[in-house]
Order: structure tokens, then C-alpha cells, then sequence
């Protein structure tokens, strides 16, 4: 259908546009939404390659192991783990410290952390030295099962918490 001189459209020629069922400028608008999601994905992937130079990173020590997650509410990965935050500052307050920080009311959080995506959960032990990095959805039992796995047992007393594992048992009283 030739379209009319510019300026001479009627609301006939509008309708009949309206009605096409996609129209060029739709096409590459699509193209853009899968080629930004490609490379969110290839971002996110990547940040996992970088993990183990930021794991000596350090941060300032509180004397309690801490857990940083940055993101956004409205960040869907964000918004999932917000309950699982909240238990686990409440269930394991004096052991463990959870922080929230949001990016877009903390703009500098980013960069004090080196963590360009949202949805990022650091862990820091005690001391201050950052153990682990992961970027996403990380839910409450993961989160546990992690510090487990870098060896620090949040149910301990807190002088216990970090203490190196010995081989030997502990001496009793005697002669």
C-alpha cells in the first residue's frame, strides 16, 4: 500500500496501519530487547571469571561475619531474597551481620564493593577479608550452606566463630 504524501494522511490510512500485524520499526526494536538480554547474560557470566581476584579484597572488620547485598527492590532477584535477608538478621543477630544496601539510594555502594551488578551478595568475615562473591538469586539455605563452607560456624560463640579447625581434641583437665 503506497503511502499517502506527507500531511495527507486520513483517519482510513491510519486505521490500516494500525491494523498491520508488525511493523518495520517493531522488528529492530525487538532485536535490541534480544541483544541486550544476551549480553546482560554474557555480563553476568563474566562476573563469575573475576571472583577469585576480588576474594582478597578487604574490608573494615566489625568482629562479625557480614553478608553486603547490593541491589534495588524492584530488581526481581533483589525482591526474592529481601524475606530471606530479614530472617536471617533476625535468626542470627549478634553472629552474623546483614546489610542491604540500595544502589540507587547509595549510588557510591558500587563502587566502594567493585560490584557493578545488582543482586550481589558479599561475604566478608569477620576480620574484614572478603571470603566469597556471588551474583543473583542466593536463597537463605544457600547463603548458610556457604558460610559452612568457607568454615565459619555461625551457630559457635562469637570468639569461636573463625577459629582455624584443630585435629587434635581438646585437652582436659588433669595431670
Amino acid at each position: 500500500m503506497p503511502l499517502p504524501p506527507a500531511g495527507r494522511f486520513t483517519r482510513s490510512d491510519m486505521q490500516k496501519e494500525r491494523d498491520l500485524p508488525m511493523t518495520r520499526s517493531r522488528v529492530p526494536s525487538a532485536l535490541v530487547s534480544v541483544l541486550i538480554v544476551a549480553a546482560a547474560v554474557a555480563m553476568a557470566m563474566s562476573a563469575g571469571c573475576e571472583e577469585a581476584g576480588r576474594a582478597t579484597r578487604t574490608h573494615p572488620g566489625t568482629g562479625l561475619p557480614r553478608l553486603v547485598d547490593l541491589g534495588i527492590p524492584v530488581c526481581i532477584p533483589c525482591a526474592m531474597m529481601a524475606p530471606g535477608l530479614e530472617e536471617l538478621k533476625k535468626e542470627y543477630a549478634g553472629r552474623l551481620e546483614v546489610e542491604f544496601l540500595d544502589t540507587l539510594r547509595n549510588p557510591g555502594a558500587k563502587g566502594q564493593y567493585d560490584a557493578p551488578f545488582c543482586a550481589t551478595q558479599i561475604f566478608i568475615d569477620a576480620s574484614g577479608k572478603e571470603r566469597f562473591r556471588h551474583v543473583g538469586y542466593y536463597s537463605k539455605n544457600d547463603i548458610l550452606a556457604k558460610w559452612k563452607e568457607l568454615g565459619v560456624d555461625l551457630e559457635a560463640p562469637a570468639g569461636q566463630r573463625d577459629a582455624p579447625k584443630s585435629a587434635a581434641p581438646p585437652k582436659t583437665g588433669g595431670g
